[in-house]
């Protein structure tokens, strides 16, 4: 590019962009920090890239800057810090940066789209609601946008009820799958069968959903049936094949899973990472049955097979500081008191020496920051038994509401010792 065009603006702000899209985000800042005189869009460019590469949480720097600078804060710098803020899910941070977004702006009707995701995603549903209510006409993104909130707080009932009310020249792919999904993560097995029958043209997406949903009450037969006639008249998915894996291992069935692995490896032997996807899956199963050999055996073949350098890691615990071994040592011994028990089969490894089956699961994050006093927790894996059950008893004994978000929905833990999802997930 001649050196002329590299202090153009709007071509800087195009290389950012194109920069974060490819993954290369250490380029675009260096790029951003060339640049003498920012404008909006620049700002816009790199917190939108950090959104793209899961590192919203650099935006709230960024955004802080912008105010430094006096910047004036458009539309679309309102939507991508609104963003952020859904995807860290912190509603404190939430709460600021609502503080501070003009009434005018507040109106506009794609901001409180965003606003309605942003609630939902936080755990914030009557906040959700409260936006959703205040405005007039609304259109399928809104509906869509509160049907999926309503689905990641496990209130699938509503969601099917908003759904129903919604002008049926309204809805469209995302508004089936967002109230099928609600229907999955609430055991709406009916409602989902239903909803599906009427859609009069099921994409892959809406047949993987209802899969999804009918895996995870191991409903496999029928799940498989639908896969069954799915491939009679189109390419197999592999999205259906690791949703009904999913379920398999959510029921310690390794039988079929062992099935299904072999048929995702018959179908799909290019697609390396499903299938080291997989590879955690079955293993995992095999070690909450007790089989630590085989599982390690199993894995170690699969990287062999599969031509991977490692798997990603399925162990999420963490070292921890004297101070949060002794708050943990103190909830262990109350949730004990209770009649917890520890659950050895939700450790995937044998154990080390000097470890133990509760030092290992207290290890876990979600009792790490659980221990630290925070009462939102916001995780990309998706919550193990042990700590969900862990967490129903802490949030009982302390008398408090618990937020928990991993990686497929929001689970409110209640100081009855309950959760909204009612242990399903």
């Amino acid at each position: 590019m001649p050196d002329n065009y590299r202090t153009n603006i709007i071509i800087l702000t195009s290389a950012m962009d194109m920069l974060m899209k490819f993954g290369d985000v250490e380029k675009a800042e260096s790029i951003f920090r060339s640049i003498k005189r920012k404008d909006a869009n620049i700002y816009g460019a790199l917190m939108n890239g950090y959104n793209l590469n899961d590192e919203s949480w650099k935006c709230f720097k960024i955004f802080e800057e912008i105010n430094k600078n006096n910047i004036v804060v458009d539309d679309i710098i309102w939507n991508i810090i609104i963003g952020a803020c859904s995807n860290t899910a912190m509603l404190h941070r939430c709460q600021y940066i609502m503080d501070r977004i003009p009434s005018n702006i507040q109106r506009n009707i794609q901001i409180q789209n965003s606003l309605i995701d942003m609630r939902g995603k936080c755990g914030s549903i009557e906040n959700a609601k409260s936006v959703f209510n205040s405005i007039d006409d609304c259109g399928t993104i809104t509906y869509n946008a509160m049907i999926n909130a309503f689905g990641l707080n496990g209130m699938g009932s509503q969601a099917v009820e908003l759904y129903r009310q919604m002008p049926s020249n309204l809805r469209d792919r995302i508004s089936h799958i967002s109230v099928l999904n609600a229907c999955s993560h609430s055991a709406l097995l009916h409602e989902a069968r239903t909803i599906f029958d009427e859609i009069p043209v099921k994409s892959s997406s809406i047949i993987t959903t209802t899969i999804d949903c009918l895996s995870r009450l191991f409903v496999f037969d029928e799940a498989q049936k639908l896969i069954d006639d799915y491939e009679k008249t189109n390419i197999p998915s592999i999205a259906m094949y690791m949703s009904l894996l999913s379920g398999a291992r959510n029921n310690r069935n390794s039988n079929l899973s062992e099935k299904i692995y072999k048929r995702m490896k018959t179908l799909f032997p290019n697609e390396k990472e499903s299938l080291a996807s997989g590879v955690v899956l079955l293993s995992n199963i095999y070690s909450s049955l007790g089989e630590h050999e085989q599982a390690k055996k199993f894995r170690s073949n699969q990287i062999k097979e599969l031509g991977i350098k490692r798997l990603k890691a399925h162990d999420h615990s963490h070292p921890q500081s004297t101070e949060t071994y002794a708050k943990i040592g103190r909830l262990k011994s109350k949730a004990i008191e209770y009649g917890f028990t520890f659950d050895s089969s939700w450790i995937t490894r044998q154990l080390n020496e000097n470890e133990t089956i509760e030092s290992v699961l207290c290890g876990h994050s979600e009792i790490l920051v659980i221990a630290l006093n925070f009462i939102q927790v916001a995780k990309n894996l998706r919550v193990c038994g042990h700590c969900h059950e862990f967490t129903k008893i802490i949030a009982k004994i302390e008398q408090c509401d618990i937020v928990v978000r991993d990686a497929n929905r929001i689970h409110h833990f209640y100081p009855a010792g309950q959760c909204s999802c009612q242990d399903h997930f």
